[in-house]
């Protein structure tokens, strides 16, 4: 196998790609040809197709990496040819069958609960006075607002879009646990990251760790390019 220098970043429900320009600019800066994918988040698999369309497009292997939703996103489009290795950020990382719906229908008792409002119209929003301290806890104050404000509406055909052959099972993984997520509990991404066998990092971070901690992100994405290297 070639040597991974092509890294695609797959953003999650209610933000857009724009948030991975952190990471973005650490892994160009270190060499990495680097692709967002603006995902939809209508219905998951929309979402795989935009994956493809840009895993379609590349010269050689590729790190899929996936925040929060994106994890799905990336278990889904990952068994693609161009796909080496997986990261996942803070991410769901879904078994065959499994969505976001399902993984959160039964949170751990005294986890904190996603202030997600009920769907209008068949999406789903974040309460707005509440969406920093769920979502973005150790972002900036003005940028948390702006996220909060800025939200994509996220479609719940997306929520309980369901895998059906997870590329964790044939692609080699890397994870990373934010231990201040207020989304996705630590324990249910410890949890997931384990059963993926994949290879575990931690970092004190919010659930927007990718935003808030990008040079620690794009050092797990770096791992990943670099143990798939190694593994190929």
């Amino acid at each position: 196998m070639a040597t991974i220098r092509n890294i695609v970043l797959v953003h999650g429900g209610f933000v857009d790609g724009s948030g991975w320009q952190g990471v973005y600019d650490h892994l160009a800066a270190d060499g990495y040809k680097v692709a967002v994918v603006q995902n939809p988040t209508l219905s998951l698999a929309g979402d795989v197709a935009a994956t493809h369309q840009v895993l379609d497009g590349l010269d050689g292997p590729a790190v899929l990496v996936g925040h929060s939703y994106g994890g799905v996103v990336i278990t889904e489009a990952g068994s693609h040819p161009n796909v080496a290795a997986l990261a996942y950020i803070a991410a769901f990382a879904p078994d065959k069958g499994e969505s976001v719906d399902s993984l959160i229908a039964d949170p751990p008792p005294g986890a904190p609960v996603p202030p997600i409002l009920p769907p209008q119209n068949g999406f789903l929003f974040l309460d707005r006075d509440k969406f920093a301290a769920s979502f973005a806890a150790d972002v900036p104050e003005k940028l948390a607002a702006f996220m909060a404000d800025s939200q994509v509406p996220w479609g719940v055909e997306a929520l309980e879009g369901t895998v059906s052959e997870p590329a964790w099972q044939s692609k080699p993984s890397w994870y990373l646990v934010a231990t201040d997520d207020h989304m996705i509990p630590p324990p249910a991404q410890r949890a997931m990251s384990e059963r993926a066998k994949a290879t575990v990092s931690e970092t004190p971070g919010s659930h927007a760790v990718y935003v808030s901690r990008p040079a620690v992100v794009a050092a797990v994405i770096a791992q990943a390019a670099q143990g798939a290297n190694g593994q190929a």
